[in-house]
């Protein structure tokens, strides 16, 4: 049974690389303009949830988390050097500082569990940003990239060594808001497409 969990989990980690590579390139050659606020809160989210699963008996199913946060950073580090879209409005901040109490909680609750919920929730808002500017500007998210990160999230619930709240509810939300995100895009590129 742990290897059927490390295999799931490798390729979570492969799903990881392959959706960052083009999207980190695109943002390189400065076809996609991500949203900075998004990606710290969804670097910093994806991090915390990362330790909290581990904490929270999720093993190697966890690590995809992980290493996705790291590259998450990264990108909001390169949408902040490319001044990709560096407006921030009261609400990203309120986001952003929703997506800090986390710590709080998990800290006087000892309950990794409560970090979980407040992180998830927050890394759900954090799409708000993003889901506004693609519904303006449908062609500047790249649906491929989501897609993947739809699919991963799935495996990385197959590789948790240890099923419960604390360790399924980041990914099972996340893959829905993937969801959501491609379905938005699409929508606005087609009513674009018909009015243009």
């Amino acid at each position: 049974m742990t290897m059927y969990k490390e295999i799931f989990s490798a390729l979570a980690i492969a799903i990881t690389f392959i959706a960052f590579f083009p999207y980190i390139r695109s943002i390189l050659k400065k076809e996609i303009k991500p949203h900075i606020i998004s990606w710290i809160i969804w670097g910093s989210t994806t991090l915390i949830i990362f330790f909290a699963q581990l904490e929270g008996g999720g093993g190697i199913g966890a690590w995809p988390i992980g290493v996705s946060g790291i590259i998450t950073i990264y990108i909001a580090f390169l949408a902040y050097k490319n001044r990709s879209d560096i407006s921030i409005t009261k609400t990203d901040w309120c986001f952003f500082l929703a997506a800090m109490t986390s710590l709080p909680f998990w800290y006087f609750t000892s309950d990794p569990l409560w970090a979980v919920v407040v992180l998830t929730t927050v890394d759900v808002l954090g799409f708000g940003p993003t889901i506004r500017k693609a519904f303006h500007f449908p062609h500047d998210e790249d649906l491929l990239f989501f897609s993947l990160f739809l699919f991963r999230n799935l495996m990385v619930i197959v590789a948790l060594e240890f099923y419960s709240l604390t360790t399924v509810l980041f990914p099972a939300v996340v893959a829905a808001a993937c969801l959501f995100l491609i379905l938005v895009v699409v929508n606005r590129r087609q009513v674009i497409s018909k009015v243009n």
